[in-house]
């Protein structure tokens, strides 16, 4: 539900007036304006690359523009550093927490800015200060907890305490629901209800048009480093929304008939393995994918879905357990030969198992058939072969960029990963891993890869779809199993759950019956 409509007689808190940052090759921003008002949440909203975190960091002092000023309640400032940025007011959350694990909330709070009393640091003082600021914006945090006791949600709520504990009246939030359950991503917009009541302003960076909707009273569009335009947000929606941000109309619907399930590709029999800190990762895991269907895998990042994949995928080594693919046992086999045997992965992080991103996209394109024919050719590489191959993949899965000469490192998130997947279906493989698919990517590369998924469980391909988007989980899979602490805690089909169901069972509340019993 939206909030009651924003006074526009409200005073201009901060403005950006033709602010323009140029990289290497590029234009970041291109002559941007952007005004905050006192109690508003206003959205940035554009695909990737489009300029939206350049222009905040630009904002809390980390990159400084080449064109352009900034105003601070009418005032025309210099923000040199995120000290200054903080002086000012101005305080950020960023999508990645920088906490201190061992330390406690109190401590890591005031980290930095230490009151002192006599010779010693006073984080009695500070506590109480940290728990008045907690109750007065509705945060529930204790003091006194550490950091790696408590939840990704609590966490996020110990960075938003840092911004208010050092004055900030002004708060960026940069892509903050990415790695909350349903349940904290209502508490996390109710916090910015309460901090708007009591006087504060937000810009909020997300790709999640849903969010927009309910929480912001403007939006601003961004595509390739230019404003497409500012909207009210009550007189706008999320179609428009979208086509303004990718240029063309976008379908957020998924056609895809009922599944009609085959034979078991993949079986993980009771499977367990511990992480590098010795901390069980997997305990006892059980699932299995049959031919023409998607299963989900929903839970909070953190819960073994990781080293579930590591394992699958010949990365780690189980220490108890079966994994059979196709009725053959392949676990602690090589990658190598787990992918022989017809397994693809589209790995959760793109630039680090994904792609070598100082090789050429040709070169990426062969990474894991680089020994065979046609492109192996007696010990020696045969370029034109590979060159045909890239062509043909960046042909028909419509990757953009400057040839297959370039860098991968030069594609945007949506090409390289358009890449990655060109790759691996191209391997025709019995059963696809989707990690992550589409984590920080725009609606339009969005839409052209879950139409791939599909279009591979329609074949009859088995496909495993890891990620932490409920909406794509829902969409996107006949069935849905929820992991937690490394164990699976129910199994769901999407039209028999909700969203509220399912982030209790992410939050360790275990189904006591299937849907499908």
């Amino acid at each position: 539900m939206n909030r009651a409509a924003l006074d526009p007689t409200a005073p201009v808190v901060i403005e950006m007036r033709g602010i323009t940052k140029r990289f290497p090759g590029i234009v970041a921003n291109d002559s941007i304006s952007l005004t905050l008002r006192k109690g508003e949440i206003h959205a940035l909203l554009g695909e990737n690359g489009a300029g939206k975190s350049t222009l905040m960091n630009i904002l809390f002092g980390l990159y400084q523009p080449d064109e352009g000023d900034i105003l601070v309640g009418g005032d025309k400032v210099v923000i040199d550093g995120p000290n200054k940025a903080i002086k000012l007011g101005i305080g950020m959350v960023h999508q990645h927490f920088k906490l201190v694990h061992p330390f406690t909330v109190a401590e890591n709070i005031i980290l930095g800015s230490e009151p002192v009393k006599g010779l010693s640091t006073d984080v009695k003082t500070a506590a109480k200060e940290v728990e008045r600021l907690s109750n007065l914006y509705g945060l529930q945090v204790d003091p006194y907890a550490r950091i790696e006791d408590i939840s990704v949600g609590m966490q996020q709520r110990v960075e938003i305490l840092k911004t208010l504990y050092r004055g900030a009246d002004i708060i960026i939030f940069d892509e903050p629901t990415a790695v909350l359950t349903p349940q904290e991503i209502d508490d996390l917009l109710n916090i910015m209800r309460n901090l708007i009541r009591e006087g504060k302003s937000i810009i909020l960076i997300t790709h999640k048009l849903k969010e927009i909707m309910a929480i912001s009273d403007r939006v601003t569009i961004i595509r390739r480093g230019k404003v497409v335009g500012s909207v009210v947000t009550a007189e706008t929606s999320p179609d428009a929304l979208a086509e303004a941000m990718v240029g063309r109309n976008v379908s957020f619907e998924i056609n895809k008939a009922a599944s009609k399930p085959g034979a078991p590709v993949l079986q993980v029999d009771k499977v367990s393995l511990k992480d590098d800190r010795g901390v069980r990762a997997l305990d006892g895991i059980s699932l299995q994918v049959n031919a023409g269907e998607i299963l989900g895998v929903a839970g909070v990042d953190g819960n073994g879905q990781s080293e579930l994949i590591a394992a699958l995928t010949g990365l780690r080594k189980v220490d108890s357990g079966r994994i059979l693919l196709k009725g053959v046992e392949v676990q602690n086999r090589s990658t190598r030969h787990i992918g022989e045997a017809g397994l693809s992965l589209i790995p959760e992080d793109r630039h680090k198992h994904g792609l070598v991103l100082d090789f050429t996209l040709r070169e990426n394109m062969v990474l894991n058939t680089y020994f065979k024919a046609p492109f192996n050719r007696s010990g020696f590489m045969d370029e034109n072969a590979m060159e045909v191959h890239a062509q043909k993949l960046v042909k028909d899965f419509d990757v953009r960029g400057s040839g297959t000469d370039a860098k991968a490192r030069s594609l945007s998130g949506g090409n390289q990963q358009k890449a990655i997947i060109a790759r691996e279906l191209d391997k025709d493989p019995d059963l696809l891993i989707a990690a992550q698919p589409t984590r920080g990517l725009d609606v339009g590369a969005i839409e052209f890869i879950h139409r791939r998924l599909v279009e591979q469980r329609d074949k009859g391909k088995a496909v495993l779809l890891v990620s932490f988007e409920l909406d794509e989980i829902m969409k996107l899979s006949d069935r849905i199993v929820v992991m937690y602490e490394g164990k699976v805690v129910g199994e769901v089909r999407p039209e028999d759950t909700n969203d509220q169901e399912l982030g209790l069972l992410m939050a360790g509340s275990r189904r006591e019956t299937a849907a499908h019993e």
